[in-house]
């Protein structure tokens, strides 16, 4: 019973009013915020049964499919998917959740829309198949754990058509254990089970990054200015926090009429621009 999201179908179609994106499952998302006392609170965000999906798209040969959702209010989702040599599979996984919403975060210290973006895991299914994955995937970034059951999916649909062959999520084949459905109250022994012993001593927390004053120069007028703590959570099997040093950080970059560019080189080969 604690699974109470809806499904969601999605039925895109394009100019000629053909299928050319198909989608239906079901997901729910695992959040910690923090509230105006500075503690922090758990909380399930459920889809509702009425959802929207403006801003879908069919894709092509040069461009990705993408998969829009839009919910409560001022929540979004979307995943979009890239073709390649006669396959497709799942790219990037945006989720926006809005603690505008008093009604999941009634005291939220940080108002308005927060972004999180994670790579999706899914394999590359050949065209004319149907991705399918009953089990539940797992998605960990930020604070945020987002899940995924119930899976089938075509992107890139030919003729108007869903196939009727399927190409199985590895969750799916015989040889997998039963799924346990993560839950606020076991999501941390979920992620973490399967991981080696902890090690005696635990490792240093990354610190917040220090603050940064950068600025660019239009001739003797200064045109931009920056101040700035930067953290990167790089997504890799495990993800991987690095704090951007201003001391050790030169700043270059243009400014125009209408656009300028910050440039940022903290001296090892890490290049962020604005």
């Amino acid at each position: 019973g604690f699974f109470q999201s809806y499904a969601v179908e999605v039925d895109v179609k394009d100019a000629s009013n053909t299928t050319c994106l198909y989608a239906k499952w079901m997901m729910k998302f695992l959040i910690k915020y923090e509230t105006n006392s500075s503690d922090y609170k758990n909380i399930t965000l459920d889809l509702p049964s009425n959802v929207t999906h403006d801003g879908s798209i069919c894709g092509n040969d040069t461009q990705a499919a993408l998969l829009v959702l839009q919910f409560g209010e001022g929540h979004s989702w979307s995943n979009n998917f890239t073709k390649t040599n006669g396959t497709y599979q799942g790219d990037f996984i945006t989720f926006t959740y809005n603690t505008n919403d008093t009604t999941v975060f009634p005291d939220a210290k940080r108002k308005g829309p927060i972004t999180v973006v994670v790579r999706d895991s899914m394999l590359p299914v050949q065209l004319n198949n149907v991705y399918v994955c009953h089990n539940a995937d797992v998605f960990e970034a930020e604070n945020v754990t987002q899940i995924f059951w119930n899976v089938t999916l075509q992107a890139f649909v030919q003729n108007g058509t869903i196939s009727k062959k399927e190409s199985r999520c590895r969750a799916d084949t015989p040889t997998s254990a039963p799924t346990v459905l993560p839950t606020i109250a076991n999501v941390t022994t979920a992620s973490t089970s399967t991981l080696p012993p902890t090690p005696t001593s635990a490792p240093k927390p990354v610190e917040n990054p220090d603050i940064g004053n950068y600025s660019l120069k239009s001739g003797n007028k200064t045109c931009l200015l920056a101040t700035v703590g930067l953290q990167l959570n790089v997504s890799k099997d495990k993800p991987v926090l690095i704090n951007i040093n201003p001391k050790t950080t030169s700043a270059d970059g243009t400014c125009g009429n209408t656009t300028a560019t910050l440039r940022l080189n903290d001296g090892n080969s890490t290049l962020i621009a604005f």
